[in-house]
């Protein structure tokens, strides 16, 4: 096939833009409201109180106008910011504005309260309009008989794909991964591939390359878009795609999803199934999502409040949170033992009882600090089984050169204040204590992940444990031995 070239001083000519006159309305999501949409004026709460005492007045116009211009995603965050019952109101008003954009963009807890409130067929219209992975996301926590009532109202195409992704476990590649995307035999050419794009009328919205495969389905190859656009039509795919690709079993948790993204720097990339056959694809809009939710997860799991989520039920947060509430009484009452058993010591000098918190208040935050580097760390592949020994090491080379700093500093304001020898008691204390403190903030993650536990679980609570029952004891015991009282 001859191939169409320009004169070699041909000068190719971008076309002008269509004059302001020119541009048609377009479609109302299209039309911004400069004021309104301003980023520091979006959603200001004189704005949300406008909302809401149109929705008290039962002014559904009025609701109308205000949040029509709203981007889909202002819209999420304004159904977010309402009561329920307001929220139920307020979807009324602005029903055909519930576009799948807005529903996709709903914290979950309220999209599974409002998912619930609405009938089957109205969700199956939503569901029809969404990517597989959207999809999925929105029907996900609903209970069994909805997911079946609504499924039955989805086309079976859809419903097929849904049912697959359903039947992977959460936070896996199976369930995340879109099952839209472009994979062509390795026999086209380019200028086959190019035709073919442009005769399909159901591609994917948004795709980043190309996947070639075998005849059994296999993926050997990509082509990105930029290198489709500047070969030669009659050029094979085979002769320019890319060999070396990333593949992401269909089983990978989505912690190491993100991973396998930032490391080698993706954009898109095959998820596989057992037999390693094409069967979706993860892009890197999804994966922002996941290191966002992962981050977000792991620092509160730290403190032990569970989801963290303001919109979450009041029994969820509870029941997440109590539990460790209870744990922690159970470890405090450990160093209050500690106590009791210097309580002699501490009558006769009243000086242990007002230094002995600064012992455990320096030693925990010197653990806290060790433990989420080391959180962190373990989340980000950066301390494994190979590196674990150096990794204690520099940690506890830390807490000893911390510890010593501090001990000095507390050690002469003590020595100046109460005895010397007091004084010496507390910075000896401190160096034991912040040297434990960089031990446990390592340890206690590293044996959560060595139970395949979340490493960030809690561990505050067992570190903290750790660190006020050995400052406890250090100090109150080095008293004791060295003859303080």
């Amino acid at each position: 096939m001859a191939e169409d070239r320009l004169p070699d001083d041909e000068t190719v000519m971008l076309a002008e833009p269509p004059a302001p006159e020119d541009v048609g309305e377009g479609r109302p999501d299209d039309r911004i409201d400069d004021e309104r949409m301003d980023e520091e004026n979006t959603l200001k709460p004189e704005f949300v109180r406008s909302v809401e005492d149109a929705l008290e007045e039962e002014d559904t116009q009025a609701v109308y106008d205000l949040v029509e211009p709203l981007h889909p995603a202002d819209v999420a965050d304004l159904l977010e910011l309402l009561e329920r019952d307001e929220r139920n109101q307020l979807v009324g008003a602005i029903s055909d504005l519930m576009t799948p954009e807005v529903v996709a963009e709903l914290n979950d807890y309220v999209r599974e309260d409002m998912m619930e409130a609405l009938p089957p067929e109205a969700v199956a219209l939503i569901v029809d309009q969404l990517e597989t992975d959207d999809a999925v996301q929105l029907i996900e926590d609903l209970d069994e008989e909805n997911q079946r009532a609504i499924l039955a109202e989805v086309e079976m195409e859809d419903r097929i794909a849904i049912q697959s992704a359903l039947s992977y476990p959460e936070e896996t590649a199976g369930r995340l991964m879109s099952r839209d995307l472009v994979a062509v035999p390795e026999h086209l050419t380019v200028g086959d591939l190019i035709d073919y794009l442009r005769e399909q009328a159901d591609l994917p919205d948004e795709f980043y390359e190309i996947f070639i495969v075998d005849e059994k389905h296999h993926p050997v190859g990509t082509c990105a878009l930029n290198w489709v656009l500047r070969a030669p039509r009659n050029i094979a795919l085979a002769d320019v795609m890319k060999r070396d690709q990333t593949l992401i079993p269909v089983m990978l948790d989505q912690e190491e999803v993100g991973l396998m993204f930032q490391k080698y720097n993706l954009i898109s990339a095959a998820v596989v199934d057992e037999n390693e056959r094409l069967v979706g694809q993860m892009t890197v809009d999804d994966v922002v999502h996941i290191i966002s939710e992962e981050a977000g997860e792991d620092a509160l799991l730290m403190s032990g409040a569970g989801d963290g989520d303001i919109n979450e039920p009041i029994r969820e947060a509870y029941s997440a949170r109590v539990r460790w509430l209870i744990a922690n009484l159970g470890t405090a009452l450990v160093a209050s033992f500690i106590i009791a058993l210097f309580g002699t010591a501490i009558e006769q000098l009243v000086a242990l009882a007002v230094l002995m918190p600064i012992v455990a208040s320096i030693g925990g935050n010197a653990g806290t600090q060790t433990m989420a580097v080391t959180v962190r760390a373990i989340a980000t592949n950066q301390l494994t089984r190979s590196n674990t020994r150096r990794i204690l090491w520099r940690e506890m080379r830390v807490a000893i050169l911390n510890g010593a700093t501090i001990a000095v500093l507390i050690g002469l304001a003590t020595g100046a204040i109460f005895t010397p020898l007091l004084g010496v008691v507390i910075a000896l204390a401190m160096v034991i204590n912040v040297a434990v403190a960089g031990l446990a903030g390592v340890a206690v993650p590293v044996a959560f992940d060595r139970l395949n536990q979340d490493p960030a679980v809690a561990s505050s609570v067992f570190v903290t444990m750790i660190t006020d029952s050995m400052g406890f004891f250090a100090f109150l015991g080095l008293a004791v031995a060295l003859g303080v009282v």
